[in-house]
């Protein structure tokens, strides 16, 4: 079984930073970790492993510090990875990261699932991996919950939904986005740093992937963020503790002194 992780390094939360020129995330010396959805992407790629033998690949695109998540990843049983790093990368909007990530993919060529986080915290898109899966062709399906059987060139699983879920059958290769439902990641072993450790990163740029440098970072992006700002903090409510008319006549007051109305 050919398995490969799609994987981010993402700012901490408490510590996010914005470029006031380009209203992009500044990574450059802002503490990052991985991104928490895909530790259960790589946690699920790892049991399937184990349980039906063949590798796990794992690829990120970012800076080169990105490599650090990578490393983590062959620490909790990845066998290899790549991290695709360019300048001409930076400020990729989801559709020229699923095209860079995707031409990596084809790159490596051989593969049964690929594994994707249900979607990054420092975007909340959750289009990168739907993404993927129409560049390469490939079904998809969205919000894994479980992975009930593989077999016969087929895989069965859950699909959380609002109300329930659904279990769907699916040919491979194919993609998945997975939740948190599925599993509990695993901590690395001594064993599994030292292996880290010890393996290469191998890092690919725009030249090497041979891509259209039309769609790659902020050339190829056909969103763009306008405007960042932090949403105001909110007043305190106020209770008119009055008769119904004049709880009214007080309400409109102090909706005309805000200029709601």
């Amino acid at each position: 079984m050919e398995i490969i992780v799609c994987i981010k390094q993402v700012p901490d939360t408490t510590d996010i930073k914005i470029d006031p020129e380009t209203n992009t995330l500044q990574r450059e010396g802002v503490p990052s970790i991985v991104n928490p959805y895909d530790m259960y992407a790589i946690e699920e790629s790892v049991r399937i492993k184990e349980k039906f033998g063949g590798k796990v690949t794992a690829v990120s695109m970012g800076p080169p510090q990105s490599v650090v998540v990578l490393k983590e990843a062959i620490s909790l049983g990845a066998d290899e990875a790549y991290l695709l790093s360019d300048p001409e990368f930076a400020g990729a909007d989801t559709l020229a990261t699923a095209y860079t990530i995707s031409s990596a993919i084809r790159k490596i060529g051989k593969y049964d699932i690929i594994f994707c986080g249900k979607q990054a915290i420092d975007g909340d898109t959750a289009q990168v991996g739907p993404g993927i899966a129409e560049l390469l062709n490939l079904p998809q399906v969205t919000f894994v919950r479980k992975i009930e059987k593989i077999k016969d060139g087929f895989v069965v699983v859950e699909r959380l939904m609002e109300e329930g879920y659904q279990i769907l059958r699916a040919p491979l290769p194919v993609l998945f986005s997975v939740v948190k439902e599925i599993n509990e990641p695993r901590f690395p072993t001594l064993r599994g740093k030292l292996k880290a450790k010890n393996t290469e990163v191998r890092v690919w740029d725009a030249k090497l992937l041979n891509i259209d440098t039309n769609r790659i970072g902020l050339k190829g992006s056909p969103t763009c963020v306008v405007h960042i700002f932090t949403p105001p903090k909110r007043k305190a409510g106020k209770i008119f503790k009055y008769g119904a008319s004049t709880s009214v006549k007080c309400l409109l007051s102090c909706l005309k002194e805000d200029g709601i109305i």
